[in-house]
């Protein structure tokens, strides 16, 4: 995934595109939630925060995830107010809205 985004940003900024990188928020609960797929978010999340690659950046991750049970690190799921609660991976309306409230619109 970061080779993909690495060339997605290179080829934008070849043509003086502004990019706005984003994380990907948590997916616990989820029919497509596995361990390796958690593995891939937060090593991609990680990398979308201090990578550099990005003319700015927007943490979904942070915005969505509801606080993290120290017995099971891995299991973040989206808050509730935020989650769409037949499929717990899409937001609600609420959750839509953190996601807009959280674009620095400065950086558009």
């Amino acid at each position: 995934m970061i080779a993909g985004y690495l060339q997605l940003v290179r080829e934008a900024h070849a043509r003086g595109v502004r990019v706005i990188g984003a994380t990907i928020p948590p997916f616990h609960g989820s029919a497509y939630w596995t361990e390796r797929g958690e593995d891939v978010r937060t090593a991609v999340n990680a990398w979308v925060r201090t990578g550099g690659a990005y003319d700015a950046v927007v943490d979904f991750d942070r915005v969505l995830a509801a606080p993290a049970d120290p017995e099971r690190p891995k299991e973040v799921k989206i808050k509730d107010e935020y989650a769409f609660a037949p499929d717990r991976l899409h937001m609600n309306d609420a959750g839509y809205k953190a996601m807009a409230d959280a674009i620095d619109l400065n950086s558009l």
